[in-house]
């Protein structure tokens, strides 16, 4: 896609010579006048470095010569139709004239298609269109006080233009305009009721899309144990957090005598599921490295109380690295802190703000994102301009660079379907660890990396650089 606002201005004007010659006039206007606004926005943005509005904003200009028009040849008249913004488009123009730069939620998505016809007032035509960019174009009337749109106004807005695309081309006579008016208020009150559900799911059920974990069937009832896969020398736990919740956990000790029995490796799993289900992972943990695991189930998932939601998550991961810090047992362990997917995302802010503490030796990250806004357009992307909603950021990619301590893997499975291998590649990028190591997976997706070759010697290597072979 051409991000160059000016060449797409030019693409716009010309389309509009296009839409002069054959007649529909108000094509040609539609453009005229949405053009140089899009122009304008694009061109603020760029100079601010804000990539969100300059991809939005070309995206839109693209949309704009896309889009059909479909005018009645009734336009042909000279006092048939003409264009006339609508109040929420007034409104944008007007806020976004004063502040210098309009927001995307608050002046672009209102400003994308329709208008209101009315009669009485003739087309633009190939003589009274303004030849040069109009960049002081201003909507508003003179004198208006306007007050910003809310979001719901916006979103039915931009539901109830795109819906108009769908009707019938307009007829200039007053009982179609009539008509018109009246179904175009119809379907805005639908859309309104519309837009106001999808606004309610997106933000207050985002949690439940977020942290699925009642999937797979009967995961918060029946969680598997260690014994099932042979680990038989483990403790199940009960570990209280300073807000009341109650997690389950597994202590699973390696042997004895082994290399690395001074070392525990503190697990965080993904986003559904719970910690019996990566038992497997924890068995080859042990029988490759032969160290300890320690697995803790986050709130809301398996036996654990609670609901899930970012802070609570946060608060479980200190809670667990606590608990091995204040156990006997533990006490004097080298800690390598493992997460997969959003565990990866947990390990990071762990590690960030413990990092001082000198017992956590390294850093094992596994197909995670840089935070959980940039991983809506891959996962959901008809919500990708409505990722300010999301309140469960994950910010890895502000936290990790303060990471300047701990020796980082990066386990980066290259067919990963849910998580951009990009997003990975980008943590890696910016990583400040004294020591990083990218392990590409070639045929690794979300979920089968680990059955990739090499995965489990990876990890090997990086323990025994960062946690030394000493014995207890």
């Amino acid at each position: 896609m051409d991000h160059d606002p000016s060449k797409l201005l030019i693409e716009c004007y010309t389309r509009v010579e296009v839409l002069d010659r054959d007649s529909e006039k108000l094509g040609a206007a539609k453009i005229c006048c949405l053009a140089p606004i899009l122009y304008n926005i694009i061109c603020r943005a760029k100079g601010q470095r804000d990539d969100f509005q300059v991809s939005l904003g070309t995206s839109t200009l693209h949309c704009l010569l896309a889009c059909p028009i479909q005018v009645s040849k009734a336009c042909d008249a000279p006092s048939s139709v003409v264009y006339i913004p609508t109040p929420i488009q007034r409104q944008a123009v007007h806020v976004g004239r004063t502040v210098g730069l309009p927001s995307a939620s608050s002046c672009l998505l209102p400003v994308l298609f329709s208008s209101d016809l009315v009669a009485g007032t003739p087309c633009p035509t190939q003589t009274d269109r303004p030849r040069q960019r109009p960049n002081n174009l201003d909507m508003s009337p003179p004198g208006a006080s306007m007050s910003q749109p809310t979001y719901l106004e916006q979103t039915a807005s931009l539901l109830s233009t795109v819906a108009g695309y769908m009707r019938l081309p307009a007829l200039a006579t007053s009982s179609a305009i009539a008509s018109r008016r009246r179904a175009a208020a119809e379907l805005t009150e639908v859309a309104q009721g519309v837009a106001a559900i999808l606004t309610s799911l997106l933000y207050f059920k985002q949690k439940t899309l977020i942290y699925p974990s009642n999937i797979p069937a009967n995961a918060r009832t029946e969680v598997p144990r260690p014994s099932q896969f042979g680990l038989n020398n483990f403790e199940e736990l009960v570990i209280p957090t300073t807000d009341g919740e109650k997690l389950s956990a597994f202590y699973i000790r390696g042997p004895k005598r082994g290399r690395f029995a001074n070392c525990t490796v503190l697990m965080f799993h993904g986003n559904a599921g719970n910690i019996g289900h990566r038992l497997p992972i924890a068995r080859m943990l042990i029988n490759t490295i032969g160290c300890n695991v320690f697995m803790l189930e986050y709130r809301g998932y398996g036996m654990s109380t609670g609901e899930p939601d970012e802070k609570g998550i946060t608060l479980d991961a200190q809670t667990a690295l606590d608990y091995l810090r204040s156990r006997a047992e533990t006490s004097n362990h080298k800690l390598i802190v493992y997460g997969q997917s959003l565990g990866g995302a947990v390990s990071i802010k762990l590690v960030a703000k413990n990092q001082q503490a000198g017992d956590i030796v390294g850093l094992i990250l596994e197909n995670t994102f840089i935070s959980m806004r940039a991983l809506i357009p891959s996962v959901i992307p008809p919500a990708k301009y409505l990722t300010m909603l999301c309140h469960q950021v994950w910010p890895s990619e502000s936290i990790l660079p303060s990471i300047t301590e701990v020796p980082i893997l990066f386990l980066s499975g290259l067919q990963d379907e849910i998580v951009p291998p990009s997003h990975m590649r980008r943590l890696y990028e910016i990583a400040t660890s004294p020591t990083k190591i990218w392990k590409p997976l070639p045929g690794g997706d979300h979920n089968s990396s680990v059955l990739e070759d090499g995965y489990f010697e990876a990890i090997s290597e990086f323990v025994g650089n960062a946690a030394g072979g000493e014995k207890s």
